[in-house]
């Protein structure tokens, strides 16, 4: 079985609609990966970039892209690179309110069990408090 990479806009179209046609045959690919037929990955930064596209471009809010992107992760036959540490990104994203990459990097530094950071970020790195901020 053959395996493709998916982009970005691959999944814009999908949960945006905004090109019925690209969406519909978005859905077909989806659906063949569910069926067995092929297999698809992606990263984590084409997620990151999604999310980045869903706020800026169309204005979405944090509350409408995390179900988004959590039903990524959940799509059959969809391999996401290190998907788990971008599920724990959205729990913060949602929970904490911060930005994407930020809950990222929180999910990240939690793995490897990495408590400080040094950042000039006071805004939203310093809503996890798992996290201890440090200023250069």
């Amino acid at each position: 079985m053959r395996l493709y990479f998916v982009d970005t806009n691959l999944f814009i179209r999908y949960l945006t609609n905004d090109d019925p046609i690209k969406a519909d045959r978005v859905e077909k690919l989806l659906n063949q990966a569910a069926d067995g037929k092929v297999r698809l990955v992606t990263a984590e930064m084409v997620l990151a970039e999604m999310v980045w596209v869903l706020e800026s471009f169309y204005g979405l809010k944090n509350v409408e892209i995390g179900p988004m992107v959590k039903a990524i992760l959940a799509t059959p036959g969809l391999e996401v690179l290190n998907g788990d540490l971008v599920e724990k990104a959205v729990e913060f994203y949602l929970s904490h309110n911060i930005d994407f990459i930020d809950g990222y990097v929180a999910a990240v530094m939690i793995k490897l069990r990495i408590s400080d950071i040094y950042s000039y970020d006071k805004k939203h790195l310093a809503r996890i408090k798992l996290i201890n901020r440090k200023e250069p």
